[in-house]
């Protein structure tokens, strides 16, 4: 795993919308869950020609989201890994039109993403065994001020900062799973 560091804030409107097309963001899930790949292979997994990956994945190391691995690459063969950064995004209030656009469509591509997961693990789950059990799912209503709903927000990203650090190399029976966090005002 990349060392993470501190977060970075994502305001390049050009960078949101590299991180905000379909397939990039294929290539980084794929990136995230399988670890390194050539453009090759790649292509072949996703159903693409080796040219889009290629470019695509030019792309997204123009942007930091992607780099090279060189020390698995022989001869023209290219090795990327996805880096694992803690990406952060300025107050909508502080986003000028484009970049706001840029972020609503990758919020839209990670909602969609996210149902699609969620309907394949419903799909699955009784061909699981004990890990069909581990939805673990909460709901809730906090009464927040703006500054405490950040404070919430900052030790939520700690806790996940602890687990990621602790599971790096993951353990034998260890398996991907998927966290996601989403806090809004309730608004009728």
């Amino acid at each position: 795993m990349v060392d993470q560091g501190e977060p970075r804030e994502l305001t390049d409107p050009a960078a949101l919308r590299a991180l905000g097309h379909p397939l990039r963001q294929a290539i980084l899930r794929r990136l995230r869950r399988t670890g390194p790949a050539t453009s090759t292979s790649l292509a072949r997994e996703l159903g693409e020609n080796t040219g889009a990956t290629s470019y695509h994945l030019r792309q997204l190391a123009e942007h930091g989201f992607v780099e090279e691995v060189p020390e698995r690459g022989r001869g023209r063969e290219r090795w990327w890994q996805a880096r694992s950064e803690d990406l952060r995004f300025p107050p909508r209030s502080r986003m000028s039109e484009e970049v706001r656009a840029a972020f609503d469509e990758l919020g839209r591509l990670n909602v969609a993403d996210d149902v699609a997961a969620f309907a394949r693990f419903q799909r699955r789950r009784d061909d699981l065994g004990e890990w069909g059990d581990a939805l673990l799912f909460a709901r809730g209503a906090l009464h927040l001020t703006a500054p405490e709903l950040r404070r919430f927000w900052e030790d939520y990203m700690a806790l996940y900062e602890r687990y990621a650090r602790a599971t790096d190399p993951p353990g034998e029976d260890a398996r991907r799973v998927l966290v996601r966090f989403v806090a809004f005002p309730d608004v009728e």
